[in-house]
């Protein structure tokens, strides 16, 4: 479907990419680079200008706005094949389900709500040996690269900004687990635990053994989201004595080709952990959520040009009308100008936000940090 554009790309003089690596490297920019993370998927039938203009995701969002140019290569580093998503039991308001993770959930139906996780498939040291075997196969056909087709989609002389996929450490074993599992599996098998960090750190460096020989990517990429208004949801030393040296190890790859940009996505207060994160090699954080943390200058100050952030701009002031907009903009003002630092909002737009001010948004960003 061809998509129209209702903003015509930001004016420049540089190509995405080189604009990406420079302001990322604090280097001079012609502008700002315009980005943004998303919206949640009720946008897509509330929002009129989506609903009017058939947009239906955030890609096609991305590019009905105009945004830079901005992709990610990825590997199958996860579990697969993925757990067969099947209802177990109709109830007259909920469905208890088995989801792709393998775990019994209550799902309220007509509602996006999250939902209530009842059991994980992996309890015990038995439970996980068995899942490994089964879909942490290392040498499954899926998990081969396709390099040439990736050649062909992203060419050496592509002008946007590439990066690669480094997938989870943490994250993603407590999507398999449960919130309550992972907290429980730590202090009861920590054996296991670390086995499953491992095994998945495995699996990155087997795909990025594949693909870092044939592209020159701009940045890394990542996700655990394993904190929230309080911290993380594993202990700091565990984190640091089993999480952070994988992280090392992974960094030592990008390093030996040139990849000095590496950001993880994780929600709510990362504090405790950053130190660890910044020493196992993760210098930026995306989309980096302020209410649950501090606003960006904090961090930006107290680490200086060691950490980076890409985001942090308030969801909630988005919602709160067009002087908060305002206030807020010209609260990171300073940060968008000694580079390091790209702003966009916290996490996906939600919904409650209404356009007005969303495009009241977008224009003032665009008048603030574009070319003057």
């Amino acid at each position: 479907m061809a998509i129209k554009h209702i903003r015509s790309k930001w004016n420049g003089t540089m190509t995405d990419r080189e604009r990406f690596n420079r302001q990322m490297h604090y280097k001079s920019v012609d502008r700002c680079f315009n980005m943004e993370f998303g919206y949640w998927d009720e946008n897509f039938d509330l929002w009129d200008i989506f609903v009017d203009n058939g947009i239906r995701s955030n890609e096609q969002a991305a590019e009905f706005f105009s945004f830079d140019r901005f992709e990610i290569i990825g590997g199958v580093c996860d579990l697969h094949p993925a757990f067969e998503e099947k209802v177990i039991e109709d109830r007259e308001r909920t469905v208890i389900m088995q989801n792709t993770d393998g775990l019994l959930a209550e799902v309220t139906k007509g509602s996006a709500s999250i939902p209530h996780y009842m059991k994980s498939s992996i309890v015990t040291p038995e439970d996980w040996k068995r899942v490994k075997e089964e879909k942490f196969v290392r040498n499954d056909p899926a998990r081969k690269v396709d390099i040439a087709a990736l050649k062909q989609n992203h060419p050496a002389d592509r002008d946007y900004a590439l990066g690669v996929d480094c997938g989870s450490m943490i994250g993603r074993i407590r999507d398999m687990l449960t919130f309550e599992g992972t907290a429980y599996a730590c202090y009861d098998y920590p054996d296991m635990v670390e086995d499953m960090v491992e095994t998945r750190c495995v699996l990155i460096e087997d795909f990025l053994d594949q693909v870092l020989p044939h592209f020159d990517f701009d940045f890394a990429s990542g996700w655990e989201d394993i904190c929230y208004k309080n911290g993380p949801i594993v202990s700091v030393n565990f984190f640091k004595e089993v999480v952070m040296p994988r992280y090392k190890r992974i960094n030592k790859k990008l390093k030996e080709y040139g990849i000095d940009v590496w950001y993880t996505d994780c929600d709510g207060d990362v504090r405790p952990i950053l130190p660890y994160l910044l020493e196992g090699g993760i210098n930026c954080l995306f989309p980096y959520e302020v209410n649950s943390c501090a606003h960006p200058a904090e961090l930006l100050d107290e680490y200086g040009r060691d950490l980076m952030i890409m985001g942090g701009i308030d969801k909630m002031q988005l919602k709160a009308g067009k002087d908060a907009i305002k206030d807020y903009l010209k609260s990171v003002e300073r940060l968008v100008a000694r580079g390091g630092y790209i702003p966009f909002c916290d996490h996906r737009c939600p919904p409650d936000v209404s356009v007005e001010n969303y495009l009241y948004y977008l224009d003032l960003k665009e008048k603030m940090f574009g070319m003057k």
